[in-house]
């Protein structure tokens, strides 16, 4: 990647100042407020009032969910003709792409990307918003939900990465945030991807969990809290629905864990949101996502391994991998040819920088470099 494009990622990271892994909240009760958002589409609604020109598109994975992408092709002033570099911004856990969106062009990745010469494309992860759709199944239907974030490197990224490359002809840019970055070294690790991404800049980069403080997230492994929840046939964790205010307000119990600012339970003390801005990401975000995608990091988290999900038993193992316990994904064998950027900042609660320093020390034999900002 060129030094344009690290310094403009770098910027941002150093401008937003904050981790959006759940974006929102100065008190539980707000977060349990549901905001309807327009039902515009996010070219409508978001993209075109800014002045850029915003195009759809329907991408279909190998397993049958239908996937929306976004795709800004330039900037406001339009630009000189001929290619853009492409880049692929792929969001957390429990967002979609209006994350890199929400706030003015010149503090949103998105639009500083497409103002500065970049062809830019925007991922929602199945199960959000704008990606509800599969070939079969309906979202009321359990199976619909029956996948974690290893489906999420196995099927979506090679879906909408192998899209852009074919619509485009060139290798791109990735950039991925907090599950963004573990989907993305998990597929990264088997040899998928890596014939069409050009560099990979990963913010705020979710691996290892084991010192992990946040004290929500600390609490509800401990307690098991998201096998609880699929013992019972939920199969889709919405944050702003009955099933995800039930289960915030059951792990706020908790002894040691005080939700009154919900941002600063999850990822640490957080300089950079105001109401106003805690009110617009509401607006949009929290997105569902599946509960057995929370089983997996809980998982993590317990085992101090980065594995696939872990079915619960031998033989059920067995049936998924051939073998009884789940398979590990093994980062030092992430390509040595492939650049990549890790960015992450001393105060983050999630994304903690002793985990961050073992996820280095795997990939340190390949001389990577190390970008703590």
């Amino acid at each position: 990647m060129g030094f344009r494009c690290w310094l403009l990622v770098i910027t941002f990271v150093l401008s937003m100042g904050f981790h959006c892994e759940l974006a929102g909240a100065h008190g539980r009760r707000q977060l349990l407020q549901s905001l309807e958002p327009p039902d515009d589409g996010v070219c409508t609604a978001v993209v075109s009032p800014q002045g850029y020109e915003c195009q759809e598109y329907e991408v279909k994975t190998q397993d049958g969910y239908i996937l929306t992408m976004h795709r800004i092709p330039q900037g406001r002033g339009g630009g000189s003709a001929g290619k853009r570099q492409p880049v692929l911004l792929q969001h957390g856990v429990l967002m979609d792409g209006m994350t890199w969106l929400l706030n003015p062009p010149q503090q949103s990745l998105a639009f500083v990307l497409a103002d500065n010469g970049f062809d830019v494309w925007i991922t929602h992860g199945r199960g959000t918003r704008w990606s509800r759709r599969h070939e079969s199944l309906d979202t009321s239907n359990p199976a619909y939900w029956a996948w974690s974030w290893d489906e999420l490197a196995s099927f979506d990224l090679p879906a909408t990465v192998g899209f852009v490359f074919q619509q485009t002809g060139q290798k791109l840019h990735y950039v991925g945030h907090s599950m963004g970055t573990l989907t993305a070294l998990s597929a990264f690790s088997e040899g998928k991807l890596v014939d069409k991404i050009k560099s990979a800049a990963l913010l705020t980069p979710v691996a290892y969990l084991t010192y992990m403080t946040t004290p929500i997230g600390r609490a509800a492994g401990s307690a098991f809290s998201g096998e609880m929840l699929g013992a019972v046939g939920v199969g889709e964790f919405d944050p702003k629905g009955a099933v995800g205010t039930n289960y915030l307000e059951f792990v706020c119990a908790m002894p040691g864990v005080n939700c009154y600012d919900l941002m600063a339970s999850f990822t640490g003390p957080n300089c950079c949101l105001n109401y106003s801005t805690v009110d617009m990401y509401l607006k949009y975000e929290l997105q569902p996502t599946s509960v057995r995608t929370l089983v997996h990091f809980l998982q993590t988290i317990r085992s101090g391994v980065i594995t696939k999900y872990d079915y619960g038993s031998s033989m059920a193992n067995m049936v998924a991998y051939g073998q009884s316990s789940p398979p590990e994904y093994h980062m030092p064998n992430i390509p040595h040819h492939l650049p990549l950027l890790l960015s992450y900042g001393g105060g983050d609660m999630l994304s903690d920088v002793k985990d961050v320093q073992l996820l280095l020390k795997d990939l340190q034999k390949y001389q990577l470099q190390e970008n703590n900002v």
